[in-house]
């Protein structure tokens, strides 16, 4: 199966990652899709959230990561990461403010923490790298069959460049389950 990637991806996303992550490809060939989940992840916000202000709704908060200029025609594997604005900061900031009071905030965050802190030049390598710690947090026993970031070529595939946003879901972000569940994620979903 091919996948596209994702910023901390949908539990809809992992769901199918899961069923036979050995077999999943990360597509990275495709024209970048511009409004998509690749540079996006939709986080639950509690009700007393003063950031519950800026959701697209009710309970909701939609963050992003900015990437430079990507024409029609740019890969995905090719889209840069802009740092012109202080995104890690808010991002982070946002990540505690609708966690921290969950089960396994204080257990995780200092894995993910390093993500907010340093610059990472390509989209993919920051989405493979929080993704590749999502599945260790989540499920130690996972094999990660990643070394194949795709170069899909004459694929025969449930995603063959469709958009995927209707299949995920809401799109809400795997990180709500893996706060509130632990390891015990990878059972739930």
């Amino acid at each position: 199966m091919v996948l596209p990637t994702t910023y901390m991806g949908s539990m809809e996303w992992y769901r199918r990652f899961l069923a036979n992550p050995s077999e999943v490809q990360i597509e990275v060939m495709e024209s970048f899709p511009k409004q998509t989940y690749r540079n996006r992840c939709t986080i639950s916000v509690p009700h007393d959230s003063l950031l519950n202000s800026q959701s697209t709704t009710a309970n909701s908060l939609t963050l992003s990561v900015p990437v430079k200029r990507a024409d029609s025609k740019q890969l995905t594997r090719d889209v840069e990461i802009s740092y012109q604005q202080r995104w890690q900061h808010q991002h982070w900031i946002a990540l505690m403010s609708a966690y921290k009071r969950t089960p396994y905030f204080d257990y995780y965050a200092d894995f993910l923490r390093p993500f907010y802190e340093k610059e990472t030049r390509f989209l993919i390598d920051f989405n493979e790298g929080l993704h590749e710690t999502i599945i260790r947090l989540m499920a130690n026993n996972v094999a990660i069959g990643y070394g194949q970031l795709a170069v899909a070529k004459n694929r025969t595939s449930d995603w063959q460049g469709l958009d995927l946003e209707p299949c995920f879901g809401n799109g809400q972000s795997i990180l709500d389950m893996l706060f509130e569940y632990g390891p015990e994620t990878v059972i739930k979903i």
